[in-house]
């Protein structure tokens, strides 16, 4: 009984894919697994459109699964309010990371880059024609192209 529980609980755990912070890990994730990385910009506490893409696509068990297999997940948050604020050193990642992906400073704003941090893909806000299954299509599809 003690063995079905640790099962049940591990595989609930692991099967939220975790979005890191720190961007040379994930590089080096991507490389060593032969990944692609998908670098999401948000307002985590503060943009609509960010906060529902996270829920409805990032965060799908389709979206989930698809992504365990070939994407390593960096989120560059963004938060507004001081009780969400980030420790010092990751804000300033991910600031450096929005001078370089995203100079516009667009939110949401997501990148699927290869293991070097060559941009493949972009994709600006989160359009009312996207699903998960769409944004899956389109990702298969772009990696389809660049392999």
């Amino acid at each position: 009984m003690k063995g079905l529980i640790s099962l049940l609980v591990s595989s609930l755990w692991m099967s939220s894919l975790q979005w890191g912070g720190d961007f040379e890990k994930a590089k080096a994730e991507a490389t060593q697994n032969h990944k692609f990385i998908l670098l999401n910009f948000c307002g985590s506490d503060w943009c609509g459109p960010c906060i529902k893409l996270k829920k409805d696509i990032f965060e799908s068990s389709d979206f989930e699964q698809y992504a365990a297999s070939r994407l390593v997940l960096v989120r560059a948050d963004f938060p507004r309010l001081k009780k969400n604020q980030l420790e010092p050193h990751q804000t300033a990642h991910n600031e450096t990371l929005a001078e370089k992906y995203n100079p516009q400073g667009k939110f949401p704003f997501t990148v699927l880059l290869d293991a070097q941090g060559k941009v493949i893909k972009q994709w600006d806000g989160y359009p009312t024609s996207m699903n998960t299954l769409t944004f899956i299509h389109d990702i298969s599809t772009t990696l389809d192209v660049a392999k």
